[in-house]
């Protein structure tokens, strides 16, 4: 039986990974930052585990012997890395450099999840081999985190993705959630029509990992939605298909934010390769937007169960 460590587990992509893992044979263990997992402990196990502590990650990591690591933990919040220099590297590019440290000394593999902000959104869409030039210092650490694992001597896959969306227990807004918080009470919102790419259903992210692991696939994937439509489109066919007024959405530039950090504009990734090599079918914004409707429909009616 392979054995899988999935570090940020309680976030968004982890807990999917771990519901798709968990129906399988492989054994897994599970860590994040918090103190306790969002899962029973008992059934998964699970481990606290600050990835930019060496000496912790190696102890978890000897312990365990994982044969895959699947790492999701990062600083995402670009405006964030952009002021907390360090604390951007030290975790995107640290963590990367301490898990490979250790999965070189227990002969794992590791699946490490990457970004369109490598590149600088000036000519997209993009492919694997397109010449990364980032315009953000998230963008930054998240290239260099790749280069750690390239030049590491540990077999790697590592996976592309952008404008992740979904919903999962206790997990940080996305996109999508934002949009629906919102419409749903009715509030107006103000959504850029001049960023461009494809919006990706964090369940396909999931499924790609897991064929990665099955097909044991190693080098640079892009896993993203099938469509590439700018962030307003997409919250118009999120209106549409919750039924929400479409009058509250107002199209706007990215340059009115005045936020802290670039956002590559016309960005977008070509899919081909692990539609190829892996036999995926990623979703559309329509069937994406339908999907995370009916989960979250049944999150909530299984909350007001409890109540």
């Amino acid at each position: 039986m392979k054995k899988v460590l999935i570090t940020g587990s309680n976030g968004l992509l982890g807990q999917k990974i771990v519901e798709l893992l968990s129906h399988t044979l492989y054994g897994l263990n599970l860590v994040s930052l918090e103190s306790r997992s969002v899962f029973d402990e008992e059934i998964l196990p699970y481990d606290q585990l600050d990835l930019t502590k060496r000496q912790d990650v190696r102890k978890v990591v000897d312990s365990f012997e994982p044969d895959i690591i699947v790492n999701t933990a990062a600083v995402t919040d670009v405006d964030l890395c952009e002021k907390e220099r360090g604390l951007a590297w030290q975790v995107n590019v640290g963590s990367v450099e301490n898990l490979a440290y250790a999965a070189k000394l227990v002969g794992a593999k590791i699946i490490h999840i990457s970004t369109d902000y490598v590149f600088d959104g000036n000519n997209g869409p993009y492919t694997e081999s397109d010449r990364p030039n980032p315009i953000s210092y998230y963008g930054r650490t998240k290239l260099a985190s790749e280069n750690v694992l390239l030049t590491s001597d540990v077999p790697s896959a590592i996976l592309r993705t952008m404008v992740l969306y979904g919903c999962g227990i206790g997990i940080k807004q996305n996109f999508a959630l934002w949009l629906y918080n919102n419409l749903s009470e009715k509030k107006p919102v103000k959504v850029v029509d001049d960023q461009i790419g494809n919006p990706t259903l964090v369940d396909d992210l999931a499924l790609a990992i897991l064929k990665i692991i099955e097909l044991n696939k190693t080098g640079i994937y892009n896993i993203a939605g099938k469509d590439i439509v700018s962030r307003y489109d997409f919250a118009l066919s999120l209106a549409n298909v919750f039924s929400f007024n479409k009058k509250l959405i107002t199209p706007v530039k990215s340059s009115i934010f005045k936020q802290p950090a670039p956002r590559p504009l016309n960005s977008g990734l070509i899919i081909l390769k692990a539609q190829t090599e892996l036999n995926l079918s990623m979703s559309g914004i329509e069937r994406g937007i339908t999907i995370f409707k009916n989960q979250l429909e049944t999150i909530n009616a299984q909350n007001s169960d409890r109540r």
